[in-house]
């Protein structure tokens, strides 16, 4: 019997989460006038441990979330209705592994 993948149908909570985040974040995309010179904070993805790596994953969570939602008063009203909510915490997490990954893989796994 050839393998087959088969999608799980998100839980109804998850797929909530997910809205209100995509909801609290936007579809605010900045343009390429909003970043000058000046404006750059990532001049590359290479870090000198896994560790320095997973720190920048988490800035880049954290930039991503910022630059979205720009209002900070409303970030943090928001935080209240997802700091607990398992699935949230999960999404959250999920994207900093993905970043770590990218991260992971720009460095050549830190190989030497």
């Amino acid at each position: 019997m050839p393998f087959t993948q088969r999608q799980l149908p998100l839980a109804r909570s998850t797929r909530a989460a997910i809205l209100g985040v995509c909801l609290l974040l936007g579809a605010g995309v900045a343009s390429a006038d909003e970043y000058e010179a000046k404006d750059v904070w990532l001049p590359s993805l290479i870090t000198e441990t896994p560790q320095e790596g997973f720190a920048l994953a988490i800035t880049l969570s954290q930039k991503g979330v910022a630059t979205t939602q720009k209002d900070a008063e409303v970030r943090r009203a928001k935080r209240a209705e997802y700091h607990d909510v398992p699935d949230s915490l999960i999404a959250a997490s999920h994207v900093i592994a993905t970043h770590f990954q990218t991260i992971a893989a720009a460095n050549d796994y830190w190989r030497e």
